[in-house]
């Protein structure tokens, strides 16, 4: 699917067959789900949740670039030779790391290497652009931006970002659907690592329905249930 990878559709289906089951039997009622990169989640979702809408979260689409992004500089070093192989092979932590969260001495380090490499510059003001996609007003201006955006990268010629432009391009849907329901499967990462604590400790109950409990416990912690 255009860049997005992950498990098969067996794997997921069943890793997900008794999620399902569980859902049914709640007659929950799904409006959006965030998914990561991976197909195959994407055609679960359809398949079980036709009328609620599929967003591609944005943690992993802004992986998905710093991971271009780190694949350019890779290429940058290999192409380049003397001080200037060995200024950019240091830069990766400074690529990929928000600029507001470098020290004052780390700024005019990531400053030269830019001034210096000029693939490495565009790549990196598209990194830092396409943050801006997820606070535009609507979903028509949401639109606009990714197309800009898009041409940008098609523009610089540059093979990694056509690369990403093209990934993009063919997700537009699931991205767009953010505008409408902003959610992210980043919003639940401290839910998971409960999860994962509980589960642990899970070998000590003999009861699931008790387990199933406690694991609505943290959510209901967490989160505001309408119905």
């Amino acid at each position: 699917m255009g860049g997005f990878s992950g498990p098969s559709r067996g794997e997921v289906g069943a890793a997900l067959r008794g999620f399902w089951r569980r859902l049914r039997l709640a007659k929950a009622k799904i409006q959006a789900v965030a998914m990561d990169r991976s197909g195959a989640y994407w055609s679960a979702g359809l398949n079980h949740l036709p009328q609620a809408a599929m967003i591609f979260d944005k943690f992993h689409i802004l992986k998905l670039m710093n991971e271009r992004l780190d694949d350019l500089r890779r290429q940058m070093v290999r192409e380049a030779e003397g001080p200037l192989k060995l200024q950019i092979k240091g830069t990766r932590f400074l690529l990929l790391r928000r600029p507001e969260h470098l020290t004052d001495q780390q700024i005019p380090q990531l400053d030269e290497a830019l001034r210096l490499n000029e693939p490495l510059l565009v790549a990196w003001y598209l990194k830092e652009e396409r943050y801006e996609l997820w606070r535009q007003a609507s979903r028509e201006k949401m639109r606009t931006f990714l197309e800009d955006w898009g041409n940008k990268a098609s523009l610089s010629g540059i093979g990694h970002l056509l690369k990403m432009a093209k990934t993009l391009r063919a997700h537009a849907l699931g991205i767009l659907a953010y505008a409408k329901h902003p959610i992210t499967s980043g919003r639940l990462e401290g839910s998971n690592n409960k999860i994962k604590t509980l589960t642990k400790r899970s070998y000590g109950f003999h009861d699931d329905d008790f387990f199933v409990l406690k694991l609505l416990s943290l959510h209901h912690s967490r989160y505001k249930l309408v119905g």
